[in-house]
């Protein structure tokens, strides 16, 4: 107990909420939310996300937190501090040690092209190319591995310096400047792409619900589609979130709190949309999903537009900062479960976890080039598709029905126990009336997720 009590935690609850929302805003937000979006009927879409948001993110968020902040640790030391006499819940925790490392095993590669990008968009490396060059430039990067592995490598040990400097010294103090910047650049992001022409057809087609395209979706593909944004973008179910509410006091109560993350979380997908819309439709450039949005179709637009090399540098900063956030959030969970699980300290477990990060994040660098006859998924796809689907459609859903049961089951902590430490504190409660939602509706909703996945 005495460990626990000199635990360290955050030393205020703005950096708290900041740190929490960093780690779940990341690059899916931004090339993946807005894409969806105008896809899937724009209002009528974030109106399902937004429902679904409250009804399946919002619920799981709080297990996560409950369960690190009463359990004071990462997931399998939390899970056997709170789990029943000779239960096995906190084999999960190993899970989602694996599940952060695997995500960090080609979300660096994927944050170093936002760094790279920035890089070249800062040097003028942009200035002058015509549309089929810039677009020729995200090929040339991948098909380079010293390039690949030099940014991806950059990136990792960037995260651990950061990491290394403790919770309230390093991740803390960065991660509240930084995304107090994030939130800066993206206003400013905002107004400079509502001045553009064709602003106002890019909004519509953005934010004004369109039954007929939703239509062409169909309705149930769109409910889908908004119930898998609002869980995902949360990245729930593999400890990432929970480490936090190990570092929380109890002053406040979880459902404030996680909703605070939420609306965070959500803005900066929205805006997303807002800064990237107007600027396709002011250059007749229809947006595409995945990386070519971010990596061929924007710095097209950037080139043609009048400023562009600010615009783009401040763009891919914005970028940088959200991966960024990601990175080093997931790297403090895998920091403490190596102290935890190892019984090492904070330097060891940095320097253990930078080196093997680094090479566990050669396959996905060289995927794209030396090792692109790799195709784990069939024809055409990487390794870093293979990894993706691991920890999106397996490690994300099944890890957060672990977390659920847990909760709400009398296998595990029970509802009680998880209510009673959600409800510790000033701020709104989680009602006791939701008990039979979480028991028998939501379980069968992520139950849904996962094997859609599959």
């Amino acid at each position: 107990m005495e460990s626990q009590k000199q635990r360290e935690g955050f030393g205020s609850r703005l950096g708290f909420i900041l740190v929490s929302a960093g780690c779940a805003i990341g690059i899916g937000n931004v090339w993946r939310f807005p894409t969806v979006t105008g896809q899937c009927g724009g209002g009528i879409f974030v109106l399902f996300y937004l429902l679904f948001l409250v009804l399946m993110g919002l619920p799981v968020l709080t297990m996560e937190l409950a369960v690190g902040r009463a359990g004071r640790g990462a997931a399998r030391a939390a899970y056997k501090t709170l789990e029943p006499e000779g239960s096995k819940w906190h084999i999960h925790g190993w899970f989602c040690m694996a599940g952060c490392t695997l995500l960090m095993m080609y979300y660096t590669t994927v944050s170093g092209w936002m760094l790279d990008y920035f890089v070249r968009f800062l040097t003028g490396s942009f200035d002058g190319l015509n549309a089929e060059q810039a677009s020729s430039v995200f090929g040339e990067m991948l098909a380079n591995p010293a390039e690949m592995v030099f940014w991806m490598a950059v990136i990792t040990v960037a995260g651990f310096i950061v990491c290394g400097r403790g919770l309230q010294g390093g991740l803390e103090k960065v991660g509240k400047w930084m995304m107090s910047a994030l939130l800066v650049l993206i206003l400013v992001l905002v107004v400079h792409s509502f001045t553009l022409p064709g602003a106002g057809e890019g909004l519509a087609f953005y934010l004004l619900p369109d039954a007929g395209r939703a239509a062409e979706q169909g309705l149930g593909n769109v409910i889908t589609a908004a119930m898998n944004q609002s869980f995902f973008t949360l990245s729930l179910g593999i400890g990432a979130i929970e480490i936090f509410g190990s570092y929380m006091d109890r002053r406040f109560t979880l459902p404030g709190e996680a909703a605070r993350i939420c609306v965070l979380d959500t803005f900066v997908a929205v805006c997303a949309g807002l800064i990237i819309f107007p600027a396709c439709f002011s250059f007749g450039i229809a947006p595409d999903a995945g990386p070519s949005l971010i990596f061929i179709t924007l710095p097209n637009v950037f080139t043609n537009m009048a400023g562009g090399r600010l615009w783009g540098t401040l763009f891919f900063l914005f970028m940088t900062f959200a991966s960024f956030s990601t990175v080093i959030a997931v790297f403090e969970n895998l920091i403490a479960c190596a102290c935890e699980n190892f019984s090492w300290d904070r330097r060891r477990a940095c320097v253990i976890s930078m080196t093997a990060l680094v090479l566990l994040g050669l396959p996905c660098a060289l995927g794209y080039n030396v090792w692109s006859f790799i195709q784990p998924l069939g024809a055409g796809s990487t390794v870093l598709d293979f990894e993706d689907f691991l920890v999106s459609n397996l490690l994300l859903p099944g890890g957060s029905l672990v977390y659920l049961l847990f909760c709400v089951t009398r296998w595990g902590w029970g509802f009680d126990g998880y209510t009673a430490e959600c409800n510790t504190g000033d701020g709104p409660k989680m009602p006791r009336w939701v008990k039979p939602y979480f028991k028998y509706v939501l379980p069968v909703l992520i139950a849904v997720i996962l094997v859609q996945g599959l």
